[in-house]
């Protein structure tokens, strides 16, 4: 038994070895074996399923003879896992073993698997799917593990004459190589003309090159030709003639099962119409595709250099033959892993190219140097990669043409370099990934995005190229722990090399093109070509090993740049938290999100103040570590309102912890300033009761603490809060006092703690509820000086926020050009500073003046997308005063379109959420379109002008109160009572003291004299 075990464990060995595969250990009749390690290639799932396949077809041939010299059978059952393992020696024996999941699991499918079969898991299907039929086996369980795992049995290989087409199915359109193509084109046109041409395509892998040869395929698809299509491969760059090979086997259909006699006489019926079916021919075509000529039939009789060259000959007056009818198309991919016979074919086929109608098609990566000189018909072609605008386009293709949220395009432009493989992989694992919903025509986060991993398909290829420069391999994982990009002067301070080995072994990485270098050393600087690159090369450490890495760079950045320390804090920071040193990383992280939040990098300041923060949970609590935490908590939240708005969850998790940590720490001062937070998110959410109540505790607080800096705040959140209740006068009232307190000196800082401007925000509403209370132009010198406040003050935010109110307050003039301007400048910045907030409600703005100047289908449409994207960012406030803008578009359009269902909408909403500010005004356009749909609606339109004039009324809202007087006026008007009209109209016109040039008022004015006249 144990020679039978031995001349098995030999069959399975010469196999693995054959696909590079590595036999960690020989366990009784198993054998656990590695594919990526030590050696990664970028097909090791591939190479580990062939290897399988190889192994079941070597028992038929072992068995044959087992069954003969010893009546013994064997049956192989093999399982196959993939994923990410530590390896390391176990105790003292030096074998060096995997460790994790990853080899559990396979032993666990092995188990699972039927006698000579091959059962492979879910994540290793992913990435053999294209290239191996299989069979879903279902759900099962497994010993040691916790969920059911989806298995699936290997059939066999499937035929697929390119690797693109291989993984090609449902792949985007081609993106960004137009130039490339025309040119292909151009050369198909000089084969037809008679004017045979050699096309050499050179790309790094993933760049586009088998993309490429498709779209060339599909171009001349409808044009007579005949297209020869093969591919070079990596197991087999040792066979002769292997593409060439598999090209015709494929051509001429063999199958497995075909006799000898068979074969030959399809290679005889393919060759006769062209006259080359003479004895000869047939033999030397036989020869090649190892199809045994029938006894008698008379030897080659040639050498085997003679033979091959022959053979040659054989393909070359074939492709002339076919040339002959009509042009001929010959693509053949991949010539860095070409055999040298193939390699003198192509030599000649590139010689004698200009003779015949043939466009032959070569693709390789930079490193195969074609031996090839230029010619007149030879084309050189490098694809490039993909600049940053074809890039997005790629990304917004790749996910179906739905929109993507832009942390995630930003994400994936960043990390894919232009390479169009890498976009593509790292879009579909996105997608699968549950990290984003779809809303409409969009994906929406489902939550903070997190650092994207690898794609399991790209970590194959990324981690052989690496695995082929061993001897520098430490240098580039040094180098990917310093980043993207790192100094020559820091990597020789943290690296243990000598400088002439160091920069040695930077040379090779240079040529190798794993990095850029700009410069000279001490004075160089390198770049990792792809970030993937620089990603493989950090995540292939093994934890202990990172840690030492970043301790070293850390305390060589503190202690030899200390600059770095001032103007790149979370440099330090994360490679002290990547140490594990936590204590020093929190106070630079700090500081970063400080800086970043003076410079209005709202999102940059998110990520380091949330760093902090997680660092800080790392270490025992104490009540300094409380007082850090609250601290970046209300330094967090500002930033959270810019990037994501008042009313993001996010907003409400950040200041409701700085509420609960205030507490704890009985600071009065920092419990008003997360007060005011959470009074701001629920003032937004239209949870307006809320936050009324949490602005009174915030004012009563100020009072009794006496600071003038809290009490502005306060006045300001309460006076907002009471208008939009409606209750114009007391909110009018609290702004005041705010204004009258707010020094510019003393409290411009105040827009970094809360998110824009006091002065600003008390203006703003202040002259909207002066506008309400009927003093339009005193509204509109508030809101003039709040622009020029929010100018002085440089601070984006405040500036949107001084902008959007402006707007307010000249539609409520209905002064429409000034209001579109001003919506146009606070679009222009919110998209420049990236404020999806201040962005809705300058889209809204700017919807409302395009519908007022005429363009009512286009405006509402705005406006609708103004009001979508304002409800994205959570916000639900102003809802009823926007849903009454675009039903009035409705109205002036002179149509009811949704316009009475956006109303019924909006009172729905008033009565639901305590909004009461422009209650008045949709009662009053509520009669407006009744009496639009009806003559016969006149008594309830006016018991709608009604409603409105009596909220109006209990408002003092005089502005709101003239515009339903006006309707009212204009249906007693029609109806014959001019009289009661004109002395009702009178009335309010005679109260107004300004504003006399606004459009409301010249209206009154109008109609009153209309009835007025005898």
């Amino acid at each position: 038994m144990r020679e039978v075990v031995r001349v098995y464990q030999e069959a399975c060995a010469e196999v693995i070895h054959s696909f590079d595969g590595h036999i960690a250990q020989y366990l009784g009749d198993g054998l656990l074996v590695y594919f990526g390690y030590p050696r990664a290639h970028e097909d090791d799932a591939q190479r580990a399923v062939r290897a399988a396949l190889g192994i079941m077809d070597g028992m038929e041939r072992l068995n044959t003879r087992l069954r003969r010299d010893r009546d013994v059978q064997l049956a192989v059952r093999v399982g196959i896992h993939t994923g990410l393992v530590v390896v390391g020696e176990i105790g003292g024996r030096h074998e060096h073993l995997a460790l994790g999941e990853t080899p559990n699991l396979a032993a666990r499918l092995q188990a699972i698997a039927e006698p000579d079969t091959v059962a492979i898991s879910a994540a290793t299907h992913h990435l053999i799917e294209r290239r191996f039929g299989c069979r879903d086996l279902g759900l099962h369980t497994a010993k040691g593990i916790s969920t059911p795992l989806r298995v699936y049995r290997v059939l066999g290989e499937r035929d697929a004459p390119s690797d693109f087409e291989a993984v090609g199915t449902g792949l985007t359109a081609l993106v960004g190589r137009d130039q490339e193509v025309g040119l292909l084109l151009d050369r198909w046109e000089q084969v037809k003309d008679g004017f045979g041409q050699v096309a050499l395509l050179s790309g790094e892998a993933g760049i586009g090159k088998s993309r490429l040869l498709r779209e060339l395929r599909e171009r001349v698809a409808n044009e007579p030709h005949t297209r020869w299509e093969c591919r070079c491969s990596p197991y087999h760059q040792e066979s002769a003639l292997f593409p060439v090979i598999d090209l015709f086997q494929r051509a001429l259909e063999f199958a497995r099962d075909d006799p000898p006699e068979g074969k030959l006489r399809k290679i005889e019926d393919r060759l006769r119409p062209y006259g080359l079916s003479d004895p000869e021919t047939v033999a030397l075509w036989a020869a090649l595709l190892s199809v045994p000529v029938p006894a008698g039939s008379s030897p080659l009789n040639l050498t085997p250099q003679r033979q091959k060259q022959k053979t040659l000959e054989a393909v070359w007056i074939l492709l002339v033959g076919l040339a002959s009818r009509q042009p001929v198309l010959v693509l053949i991919e991949d010539l860095h892993w070409v055999d040298p016979s193939t390699l003198e074919l192509l030599s000649l086929l590139v010689e004698q190219a200009p003779t015949v109608r043939v466009l032959v098609l070569l693709t390789f990566r930079p490193d195969f140097r074609p031996p090839w000189a230029q010619r007149a018909h030879v084309t050189f072609l490098t694809l490039n990669r993909l600049n940053r605008r074809q890039t997005e386009l790629l990304v917004g293709r790749a996910a179906g043409g739905k929109g993507l949220p832009t942390e995630v395009v930003q994400e994936v432009v960043a990390k894919t370099d232009g390479v169009p493989l890498f976009v593509e992989e790292l879009i579909k694992m996105v997608l699968e990934s549950g990290l984003l919903r779809e809303q409409d025509d969009r994906y929406q986060l489902t939550g903070p995005l997190p650092a994207l991993a690898i794609p399991a398909t790209l970590q194959d290829s990324l981690m052989a190229r690496l695995d082929r420069l061993a001897t520098v391999k430490d240098v580039a994982q040094l180098g990917a722990t310093l980043g993207r990009s790192f100094s020559y002067e820091l990597l020789q301070v943290v690296s243990s090399q000598d400088e002439e080995t160091l920069v040695r072994t930077l040379t090779k990485l240079v040529e190798a093109e794993l990095l850029y270098q700009r410069g000279v050393p001490p004075e160089a600087t390198y770049f990792f070509k792809h970030a993937l690159i620089q990603e493989a090369a950090y995540q292939s450490l093994l934890k202990s090993r990172r840690q030492q890495f970043h301790q070293r760079i850390a305390l060589a950045l503190a202690e030899r740049f200390p600059e770095a320390a001032e103007t790149q804090p979370e440099l330090l920071a994360h490679h002290y938290a990547e140490a594990g040193l936590h204590e020093r990383a929190i106070e630079y992280w700090r500081k970063a999100g400080e800086r970043a939040v003076q410079r209005s990098a709202n999102l940059e300041a998110i990520a380091h103040l949330t760093n902090g923060i997680e660092s800080l949970r790392r270490l025992p609590t104490t009540r300094e570590d409380i007082l850090q935490e609250l601290d970046l908590q209300t330094t967090l939240g500002p930033a959270l309102i810019v990037a994501r708005g008042y009313a993001a969850p996010e907003v409400e998790r950040a200041y409701a912890r700085a509420l609960q940590l205030s507490r704890q720490l009985a600071d009065n001062t920092r419990f008003l300033i997360a007060t005011l937070g959470l009074c701001s998110f629920s003032l937004l959410r239209a949870e307006i009761q809320r936050a009324r109540e949490l602005a009174e505790e915030c004012l009563a607080l100020a009072e009794q603490i006496g600071d003038d800096a809290l009490l502005l705040e306060a006045h300001s959140a309460l006076g907002q809060t009471l208008f939009y209740q409606g209750e114009f006068a007391s909110a009018h009232a609290h702004l005041r006092d705010g204004i009258a307190i707010y020094d510019p000196k003393r409290h411009g800082s105040h827009a970094f703690l809360h998110g824009e401007d006091p002065g600003v925000g008390c203006r703003v509403h202040a002259g909207w509820a002066l506008w309400s209370l009927g003093y339009p132009d005193q509204a509109l010198t508030l809101s003039r000086e709040a622009i020029t406040l929010a100018e002085q003050l440089s601070h984006p935010t405040t500036r949107a926020y001084a902008l959007g109110f402006a707007a307010v307050i000249h539609q409520l003039r209905r002064e429409t050009r000034e209001a579109q301007d001003r919506a146009e400048a606070m679009v222009t910045l919110a998209t420049e500073q990236a404020m999806p907030f201040w962005l809705a409600m300058g889209i809204f703005r700017r919807g409302w003046a395009i519908a007022d100047q005429g363009h009512r289908p286009e405006g509402i449409a705005e406006m609708h997308r103004g009001l979508t994207a304002w409800r994205d960012t959570g916000a639900q406030l102003e809802t009823t005063y926007r849903l009454a803008l675009i039903a009035d578009a409705y109205v002036s359009e002179d149509q009811a379109g949704e316009g009475p269902e956006l109303l019924e909408e909006a009172l729905t909403l008033a009565g639901a959420t305590g909004e009461r500010f422009w209650e008045a005004e949709l009662h009053r356009l509520k009669g407006e379109f009744l009496l639009a749909r009806s003559r016969d609606g006149q008594a309830q339109a006016e018991a709608s002008f009604r409603q409105a004039i009596e909220r109006a009324r209990h408002q003092n809202a005089k502005s709101l109160e003239l515009r339903a007087l006006v309707s009212l006026s204009r249906l007693w008007q029609r109806q014959g009572k001019r009289e009661e009209a004109r002395r009702m109209l009178a009335d309010i016109y005679g109260w107004f003291t300004e504003g006399f040039d606004t459009a409301d008022l010249q209206e009154a004015k109008v109609l009153l004299d209309e009835l007025s006249a005898p």
